[in-house]
């Protein structure tokens, strides 16, 4: 068992209040991100709902007074019973390095893999399982949900920062302290005014929206895309289309390699985050 304490100063929230409605959305962004992230610890696997967490729980306790505080406890094993869960589990430490890099990497700040994971008992528990590009696909999957847990700072205003900290620990830092400033980098996204060529297959696509997801090897995860006014024809789209179901017969299938034309859309940390797709190229 872990517990991960999610506190609000400043403003209304240093005298123990917040507002309800930012916070309630805050404290969903909080648990869904604790989720996502248990569950590619214990399972080799990343989700996009937090309800398909299996082999942990997340608990809560009553907000603590001072600062507006709230705690998470992380319950790892079979069942998740609080029974089976040491107090310092392997899957606690390994959840905390990497709630610890989502949290970095999704806010802008200086992170770097090799460091965060290539030493020592967690590197070994991992398996191998825990690779740079699955923690990008995991920023990517918490980044709305980290957006969220701003809610109190940049809506209502009934506080100025918050932090999340380890056992209610204030020297267990995990993550930069959430601030307006933080916020603005996880909503922004810079879309580059040069296009590029993306070589990969297609593993999902959404006839009613446009958008899908491309595996492009040299990011080494599935990259989302959506293609513009001007490519969204019968043609492009049997292209598309094509390449997904080469894809979903064999992920070694050269037949199924597809080339998008498009511009790169990113964090301001220059982190790729999804495609903007404005011409459809053949591969030989």
């Amino acid at each position: 068992m872990t517990d991960f304490a999610l506190s609000y100063s400043g403003k209304e929230a240093s005298r123990g209040e917040i507002d309800f409605y930012d916070v309630a959305h805050a404290m969903v962004g909080f648990q869904r991100s604790l989720a996502l992230t248990a569950h590619l610890v214990q399972n080799n696997e990343i989700i996009t709902q937090a309800p398909s967490l299996k082999n942990a729980r997340i608990f809560v306790s009553p907000p603590r007074e001072g600062s507006w505080e709230v705690v998470a406890s992380a319950i790892f094993g079979a069942g998740a019973s609080v029974a089976l869960a040491p107090k310092d589990s392997a899957a606690g430490r390994m959840t905390r390095r990497v709630y610890d890099y989502v949290l970095k990497n999704a806010l802008g700040k200086d992170v770097d893999f090799e460091q965060a994971f290539g030493d020592g008992v967690e590197a070994q528990i991992a398996d191998g399982h825990i690779t740079e590009s699955k923690l990008d696909s995991l920023t990517e999957k918490c980044e709305n949900a980290i957006i969220e847990m701003h809610r109190p700072i940049v809506w209502s205003g009934t506080a100025l920062g918050a932090r999340v900290y380890i056992n209610g620990d204030k020297d267990k830092r995990v993550g930069p302290r959430l601030t307006p400033e933080t916020y603005e980098h996880a909503k922004r996204t810079v879309e580059l005014k040069t296009p590029e060529l993306f070589i990969g297959m297609v593993s999902s696509y959404n006839a009613n929206t446009y958008k899908g997801r491309i595996f492009i090897p040299e990011e080494g995860r599935p990259i989302p895309f959506e293609l513009s006014d001007t490519v969204r024809n019968r043609a492009v789209v049997k292209e598309v289309t094509g390449s997904l179901s080469q894809n979903a017969l064999s992920r070694s299938n050269s037949q199924g390699r597809i080339g998008l034309k498009a511009f790169r859309r990113e964090s301001s940390s220059g982190r790729l985050k999804s495609l903007y797709v404005i011409e459809i190229q053949d591969i030989i």
